[in-house]
C-alpha cells in the first residue's frame, strides 16, 4: 500500500465504480456511461478480461472506495527475438482524487508486474489532448517514441 492506496485486482463488484469514473471523462470520447442499463456491457467486458490469461484489470482503493483503475495486457511478438511487452491501458484516477499520488502508484504497480513477468518493454498510449497526462508519464520515465494510429469500426 502506497500513499494509503491499495492496488488490487479488480472484482466484479468494482465494475460500476469503474464505469462511473470513465463516464466522468470528458476528454476520452469513449461514450462511457454510469447508466445502470449499460452495466451488463461493462460486466461482459469484465468477464472477458478476467477470463484472459494475458489481461489484468486493477483498481486503486483508498478508504474503501475505488479511486482509480488501469488494465494491463501482455503481448508476445516475434520482434525482439520473441519478447513480451506489457501494455498499460485505461489509466484513470477519479477526478476528485487527482494529484494524490494514485496515478503514480498505479503505473508503478504495472511496471513492477512487468518486471516480475520478465517483459522487455512497458508501453502505453495517451489521448493526444491529454497534455497533463503526457507530462505525468514523462516524469515517470516514459518517452514518446512512436506515433499511434486508430481506426474506429463502430
Amino acid at each position: 500500500m502506497t500513499n494509503n492506496v491499495e492496488i488490487r485486482t479488480a472484482a466484479r463488484g468494482d465494475v460500476q465504480a469503474i464505469a462511473a469514473m470513465f463516464a466522468q471523462d470528458t476528454l476520452g470520447g469513449h461514450g462511457d456511461s454510469a447508466d445502470p442499463a449499460d452495466l451488463p456491457a461493462y460486466l461482459a467486458a469484465f468477464d472477458a478480461i478476467a477470463d484472459s490469461p494475458n489481461d489484468s484489470l486493477f483498481v486503486a482503493v483508498r478508504n474503501g472506495e475505488v479511486v482509480g483503475t488501469f488494465q494491463t495486457t501482455l503481448i508476445t511478438s516475434l520482434t525482439g527475438k520473441g519478447s513480451t511487452s506489457l501494455t498499460i491501458e485505461a489509466v484513470h484516477t477519479r477526478s476528485d482524487m487527482r494529484g494524490h499520488g494514485i496515478g503514480q502508484a498505479m503505473v508503478n504497480h504495472a511496471i513492477d508486474e512487468g518486471r516480475a513477468s520478465g517483459v522487455r518493454l512497458v508501453q502505453l498510449t495517451s489521448n493526444a489532448t491529454r497534455r497533463d497526462a503526457h507530462r505525468f508519464y514523462e516524469r515517470l520515465g516514459f518517452s514518446q517514441s512512436h506515433l499511434g494510429f486508430k481506426m474506429k469500426l463502430r
